[in-house]
This record gives structure tokens, sequence and C-alpha cells, in this order.
């Protein structure tokens, strides 16, 4: 690197002391002796015309501008650490379990399907999928990767969209015929209505309408509630009522002309949000099968086959 290009030893170093809040300690730490620390952070610091230490004879402490650089040098520390890994997974083969979990619906008739291919190309990875609804504790049921519906992704966990979820009013010709057909949000209030429903929020249903962005909100009402999306598009096909349904459900049925699209003016906005996200503790984010696994899913569900 040249002369004037922060290195890496350098942040390593400022990363020791930090942490230990001791010079001598860090360079017990890094294998090195006080003064190359000490020469180090001098150079860190003259590079960044910031002062990131406050130092006297007992003690030393990072100064405001050593707290907000640390997360920083934290970040590019781990990106350089995780290369460094992807390269050396480049010249062997993948291996390993993936303990991987996923709502019971959308796994089964969206990411199963997937996943055959992803094991062939790595022969030696294993996969543990499991279906669930409920949300693990990733760290105690030592999980790899979650995969979930999220309007707003934990906190504290990498995240990343893996799939669109598009959202969709539907009913059967049956039901239309006999109740009518809305032309608007508030015409729902007249009609059955259920969806994958967990809470009673779920019975407030939003909108948005595609031209102008206008939001509308009404309380849907039916005499139907399920925690499970397929119970929701056996009632819709049976002339229950007006179903709110996820695209990987309905899609189907829309070609068929089993189902009927309503009110496609108006984007439905649900607390699942827009996309299924891929979660994980920020560790195993980094590794590389996990990793090969969730560059594989994004390109495998990007296809036209899973886009609405």
């Amino acid at each position: 690197m040249g002369k004037h290009t922060i290195q890496s030893d350098w942040l390593e170093s400022f990363q020791a002391v930090a942490s230990t809040l001791n010079i001598s300690a860090a360079g017990k730490q890094l294998g090195l002796d006080k003064s190359q620390i000490s020469k180090r952070i001098a150079l860190l610091e003259h590079k960044l015309s910031a002062t990131l230490f406050a130092r006297s004879t007992r003690r030393v402490a990072l100064t405001p501008a050593g707290v907000a650089y640390l997360g920083h040098a934290k970040r590019v520390l781990a990106e350089l650490d995780a290369g460094e890994e992807l390269l050396r997974s480049l010249r062997t083969d993948l291996s390993g379990r993936i303990r991987l979990t996923a709502p019971v619906s959308w796994g089964q008739r969206v990411l199963a399907p997937c996943l055959p291919e992803f094991l062939r190309q790595h022969p030696g990875i294993e996969i543990e999928l499991i279906l669930l609804d409920q949300k693990m504790d990733l760290a105690q049921d030592n999980i790899d990767l979650a995969l979930r519906w999220t309007a707003k992704p934990s906190a504290g966990l990498s995240s990343m969209p893996i799939a669109a979820i598009y959202w969709h009013l539907a009913a059967s010709y049956s039901y239309l015929a006999a109740n009518g057909t809305p032309k608007s949000p508030r015409d729902l209030t007249k009609h059955q209505c259920f969806c994958y429903w967990r809470e009673s929020l779920d019975d407030r249903w939003e909108f948005e309408e595609r031209s102008n962005q206008e939001r509308h909100s009404v309380q849907a009402q039916g005499r139907f509630h399920a925690n499970n999306p397929e119970a929701v598009l056996a009632a819709a096909s049976q002339g229950l009522g007006i179903a709110l349904l996820p695209d990987y459900l309905c899609n189907e049925p829309f070609e068929q002309e089993t189902l009927i699209r309503l009110l496609p003016a108006f984007q439905p906005l649900t607390r699942f949000g827009s996309h299924m996200y891929a979660q994980a503790p920020v560790e195993r984010a980094l590794l590389p099968r996990n990793r090969a696994l969730l560059t594989y899913l994004q390109s495998a569900l990007s296809r036209p086959d899973h886009m609405a």
C-alpha cells in the first residue's frame, strides 16, 4: 500500500488498544512491542488528522473521535477477514451444515424447490430446513439463516432482502356473483374479508393508491380467521369471501382464473412487508457457506417464475 493509504495493521492496532485501553496489553494481543503499536496509532492519527486516544501516564481513553471511528474500523477489518475467508473457500470445496428456518407455506412452495440445485452444486454442504411460522431464537436454536416476512428487519442482525413479496386481493367468481365486486377499498366493509391472521391488528387493511400514493385504511370484517395462508387460499377458492394473499399463492389461481384479482389500482400494505429477508447473526452471515447460499437464493428467487 502507498504511504498515504490507511493500512489494515494500523486499524488492527487501533482496535486492540481500544479494546484493552492499554498499549502494552494491545502489543501482547498482537505479538508486537509497545513502540510498534504506538507508531501505528501515530500514523493513523496523522492520516486522519484526528486524535483517537487521550493519553496520560496511567491510562489510555478513547476520544470522541476515537469512539466515532471505532465502529468503522471494526467493519473494515470484518470485511477484510470475510474476503480472505471467501478467497480461501474458492480454493477448496465448501462444507458444513446450514441450519435454515422459514415460514411454513413459503418454505414449502418457494424455498424448498430451490434447495436441491444448491446441494448439487455444493456436495460438501448439508442443509437442515426448519419450517415454522413462529420466530426462532437464532442464537439459542443455533440457526445460521432465518428467512422472514417483515417490514422491519430485526436490529442487531445482518439482514438482506432475498425475494420480493407482492400482496393481492382475491375472490372467486361465485363469491363476486353473489355479493358484487368492490370498486374501492371502502367497499370492502360490505364484504366478508380474511387474511393471514396472527393478531387483531391484521383486521385493519391498509392500501396505497398507485396513481397518487394516497393511503386508505379500512376495518376488514369476516367470519373466518386463519394463521396459515394456505387455509386462507382454500377459503377464498371455495367462495367464502375476499382474501388478502401473497403472490406465490395466488399467481397460479389468477392465471387459471379460479380467483379474480380485485382493486389492482391499490397496493395492499401489510405488516409483513414487501420482501422476504434473510437474517443472521453477523458472524454467521460472513461464513462462506452461508454467503454462498444467500447469493444463490437471491439469484434463484429473482427469476421471472418467482416474480409477480
